[in-house]
């Protein structure tokens, strides 16, 4: 336990962790990744989970199965039912995934609608969603509202389910790089979420509100796989960036998984509001309250979120 500690101390160096995942191949290694994870030999399995183990403080504890053929099994895992109770009320946005929330507040209304992943370190919406029609077109109704990032490490669950009652109209996603997440580099590379691999999920709630959804891939097993789309978004995908597709989703119902840990950036327009106690640094769960949608009340319930 004690070596164990001094390794996880050591990966937190702030200096070690940057050279050691952003001084590399990053897309050779994460190509790499995505093939060794999937190796089923019990050996390689056995001793790729205990260096993961030892890096992380993976609790398996809720998983829906006990043993897993690969590593790449244990990274894309299933819960047990009930493990992530839902927060019943009408106006409540959910979290839609385990995460440690990021940078979070209000979207700017410049003409860029201006947000940021790190204190001092904003990036434009217009780089990370597009100047096409439907990318400026979506700005437009979310300046003045509200954002959250929300960050998975390597050892949570990685699934992401339906914030809300919804439905998923257009997928567009970006090609790009690889670049760690983590809260070092978000300090160091500037617009990173604009540079890395991304799926921008164009959602309406049941009422009508747009809620836009963006996963960000990140080194290693940047691949994303989303129940609307058959095929997996990574690296190698190579066919049309602009998919269509009409799929809805009950609030909680799984919507898509990351192939291992990255972020989930929310954007909701005016009126969507950040519950109170959202905070940077805070550790959320599926199914946690994360917005407030007073429009989603229904005439007899006067429920504050909180």
């Amino acid at each position: 336990m004690k070596n164990q500690n001094i390794l996880q101390r050591l990966a937190l160096n702030e200096d070690l962790n940057f050279l050691l995942t952003n001084r590399v191949p990053r897309a050779a290694l994460t190509r790499f990744m995505g093939w060794f994870s999937r190796i089923r030999h019990p050996w390689v399995r056995g001793a790729s989970m205990a260096v993961w183990r030892t890096f992380t403080d993976i609790d398996l504890s809720e998983a829906k199965k006990t043993s897993f053929n690969s590593l790449h099994d244990c990274f894309v895992r299933e819960l047990k039912p009930g493990a992530r109770p839902l927060d019943p009320r009408a106006n409540v946005l959910v979290s839609p995934c385990d995460a440690i929330v990021g940078a979070c507040g209000r979207i700017g209304e410049d003409a860029a609608a201006q947000v940021f992943q790190a204190k001092g370190f904003p990036y434009p919406l217009t780089d990370l969603l597009g100047t096409d029609a439907r990318g400026l077109a979506t700005i437009d109704t979310l300046r003045g509202g509200s954002y959250v990032t929300l960050r998975l490490t390597s050892s949570m669950y990685h699934r992401f389910h339906a914030p809300a009652a919804l439905t998923l109209d257009h997928v567009t996603y970006i090609s790009g790089d690889t670049w760690n997440v983590n809260p070092i580099a978000l300090k160091r590379i500037e617009r990173l979420f604009c540079k890395n691999e991304r799926a921008v999920l164009h959602t309406r709630l049941a009422d009508g509100t747009p809620l836009l959804i963006v996963p960000v891939a990140a080194i290693l097993v940047a691949s994303m796989r989303l129940r609307a789309v058959d095929v997996a978004l990574n690296i190698r995908y190579r066919g049309p960036n602009e998919l269509p597709c009409h799929a809805t989703y009950e609030k909680g119902e799984e919507m898509g998984w990351f192939e291992h840990g990255s972020t989930i950036l929310v954007f909701a327009p005016p009126g969507v509001q950040l519950c109170n106690g959202v905070m940077t640094g805070q550790h959320i769960r599926m199914g946690e309250a994360l917005f407030d949608n007073p429009r989603g009340l229904s005439q007899n319930s006067h429920l504050a979120c909180t």
